[in-house]
């Protein structure tokens, strides 16, 4: 019963929101886990955090992505899911779910190439032992893009209507400045979601979607682990005689679909998820993976 309910929460979730649940549990896990272990408390993330050398990269090529699901603290965690929220939920409002999913990883994977090649490059890091994790090169990303895709949109921030230019110019100068007073690896990697979102945003005004190549790799992975049956298949002509029954049945299918989903909703704010039967419940859960 508990576990459908909390199946169909989720697969209500936006995607930024399910992101945003991964990073939270991620967290919890992370920090009780070790603690309950009585072990060291990297004993989990040390798998998966973005180290700075070139031959521990290359033995982990996958905390590329992986390090931005781990947070130091709960203001780490705190303050970049907050922000993904309000980011998120403008750039929704303008594209799709691929669209953030785009923006977000790869502002995640240009973020820690920066990281890599600054600390491998740069004679003030080289001999610096360190190592990356948290979302924030993401955040920036979604937050650059919005501030760069739509600059002049005011948003409202306390008691004062401030553009989305302003907001992002700020995030960017903040962490210029705070760069040589610690953390450079994180404010690099800051820098290097910014730069991306940035880039994102001025070529899709111009018509240029930088990240379909990513959207078409992710499928391709994707494809791979699907079984055989539900796997995309070349496209094939078919000739097929129109029939208008068919058409009209499926429309009222289609309704009576609607219809149902609709009562089972009305049931709910009358009285509570916990009010619907077995089968109310599996119809609805069914009904949010097929939207």
């Amino acid at each position: 019963m508990a576990s459908t309910g909390l199946k169909y929460q989720f697969a209500r979730l936006s995607i930024a929101e399910k992101l945003i649940a991964i990073n939270v549990i991620v967290f919890l896990v992370n920090r009780l886990v070790p603690f309950l272990m009585g072990t060291n408390p990297e004993l989990i993330e040390q798998w998966f955090w973005l180290p700075k050398g070139l031959s521990e990269y290359i033995s982990q090529p996958w905390s590329l992505v992986t390090y931005s699901f781990f947070h130091s603290t709960f203001g780490h965690i705190f303050w970049n899911m907050l922000l993904l929220y309000f980011s998120s939920r403008i750039l929704l409002n303008l594209f799709g779910s691929r669209k953030f999913i785009n923006i977000y990883f790869l502002g995640v994977i240009l973020g820690g190439l920066v990281f890599v090649a600054a600390y491998n490059i740069f004679p003030a890091f080289t001999k610096v032992s360190s190592y990356l994790i948290g979302a924030s090169a993401g955040v920036m990303a979604v937050l650059i893009f919005i501030c760069t895709y739509i600059p002049n949109q005011e948003v409202r921030v306390f008691f004062f209507n401030i553009k989305l230019w302003y907001i992002g110019a700020f995030a960017v100068l903040i962490d210029l400045v705070q760069m040589p007073t610690g953390n450079a690896g994180g404010h690099l990697a800051h820098l290097g979601g910014a730069l991306l979102g940035y880039l994102y945003a001025r070529q899709l005004t111009k018509g240029n979607d930088i990240g379909e190549g990513f959207s078409k790799v992710l499928d391709g992975l994707g494809n791979m682990f699907k079984p055989k049956k539900q796997r995309k298949a070349p496209l094939k002509t078919v000739y097929k005689t129109k029939k208008t029954a068919t058409k009209v049945k499926t429309s009222y299918t289609k309704d009576s679909h609607q219809k149902k989903i609709d009562t089972i909703l009305d049931k709910i704010s009358k009285s509570g998820y916990e009010s619907l039967s077995k089968a109310e419940k599996d119809f609805l859960f069914k009904a949010g993976k097929e939207d």
